[in-house]
């Protein structure tokens, strides 16, 4: 047997173990990950806490309003909305202005310069969980748009599951090719790899996980963990957030709000690119991790395509070898069928799942490069660093 033949039949064995895993933690996970009833609304009791929704902003002229006026749509449950102008230099003070007078419940806390050493997102969360008078804050983004009964189904659910932080992946829409590709992934790799079994049985901090696009938490557990200070220089609130709360010995849980709240968070290649390449190192945390990642979804996903070219191609093999690499490309494409009805992907997810994971693999060692020469950065800053 040469040596092409028995790389391809390792690695086929290996891709084909990788898509069963995927495949059962998916299913695993799928009975966890469950959406709340219409009819959820917090504990009767004589006063339902306050919900202080914290939204960062720097230069969202074009999301801010819409965010803004979708979170005060929610009147089950009292709201107060924070924003943090982080020095925007379009329209986004004028809307903030205007929406300011127009109701109550909005405030704008006042800008302060970025310390060194904070990342201008959790310097701005940081400003607002401390300003915040409700019980429980919900960090959100500026992209992000609730429905009317979004915030109470939510706290409804953190207090059914006694959950101090709850998070979901808002429903997600994509426009362009790029973002059918990536983004969904989110999704898959979530359901796919975290064990939320595990994640519900203990407080480890490694069996935890968020989307920083939707975290609510309670404020007192949120103050004792350290609030955003225990992750200022981090891009990645997705994964510090849970774990700093779980190594204070507070529970984090996770739930579906597909149906409650969604996000068009990038548009077009170039800021799927940079957005996903400012923390998907930070994401996995090791290179190792990286290059397993690398390893399991380059067998599991891309090399099943390669071995079918090579065996039309007449390259010698195992007969069984393309024969299990097209079932794994069935599973595969199955397995993202199943996550589009779901959470309601666009279908363009599932073709391009292939071309995702190629993508998503080139970013995160892009990532790995980006950090290991401090240059990772968004929205005109790098991790960690100042304002100019």
């Amino acid at each position: 047997m040469s040596l092409v033949s028995t790389l391809l039949s390792v690695g086929t064995i290996t891709g084909a173990v990788g898509a069963m895993v995927a495949w059962g933690g998916m299913l695993s996970n799928l009975r966890l990950y469950t959406r709340t009833a219409r009819s959820d609304r917090p504990a009767a009791r004589p006063a339902v806490p306050m919900v202080s929704v914290c939204i960062p902003a720097r230069n969202e002229e074009a999301n801010i309003e819409a965010c803004v006026r979708s979170v005060l749509a929610n009147v089950d449950v009292a709201v107060e909305v924070l924003v943090y102008d982080d020095q925007s230099t379009d329209a986004t003070p004028a809307i903030l202005a205007r929406l300011v007078a127009d109701d109550a419940r909005v405030r704008v806390v006042p800008t302060q310069p970025l310390p060194q050493g904070w990342n201008g997102k959790q310097w701005g969360c940081e400003r607002m969980g401390q300003a915040a008078h409700g019980q429980w804050v919900l960090f959100t983004d500026a992209d992000v748009r609730f429905e009317r009964d979004c915030v109470a189904r939510t706290l409804a659910r953190a207090e059914s599951l006694g959950a101090d932080l709850l998070s979901t992946v808002p429903r997600q829409v994509t426009g362009s090719w790029a973002e059918h590709a990536v983004i969904p992934l989110i999704s898959f790799v979530l359901l796919s790899y975290l064990p939320m079994a595990r994640m519900r049985a203990t407080t480890s901090p490694a069996a935890s996980g968020a989307c920083g696009q939707f975290i609510l938490a309670r404020r007192d557990a949120w103050l004792a963990s350290g609030g955003h200070a225990a992750f200022r220089a981090s891009m990645h609130d997705g994964i510090k957030m849970p774990r700093a709360f779980r190594r204070a010995g507070f529970r984090t849980d996770l739930f579906d709000g597909t149906d409650l709240v969604q996000c068009r968070m990038y548009r077009g290649l170039g800021q799927v690119w940079r957005g996903f390449a400012k923390n998907a190192y930070e994401g996995l945390g090791s290179p190792v991790l990286l290059l397993f990642v690398t390893l399991l979804h380059g067998c599991a996903v891309l090399l099943p395509w390669l071995t079918l070219a090579l065996g039309l191609a007449g390259v010698a093999m195992a007969p069984w070898v393309p024969w299990v690499a097209a079932l794994t490309i069935v599973a595969g494409f199955a397995q993202r069928i199943v996550l589009a009805r779901r959470f309601a992907h666009a279908w363009a997810s599932v073709a391009l799942h292939p071309v995702g994971i190629l993508m998503l693999t080139v970013i995160q060692w892009h990532s790995l490069w980006l950090h290991l020469t401090g240059r990772r950065a968004w929205k005109g800053r790098t991790a960690g660093a100042p304002a100019s």
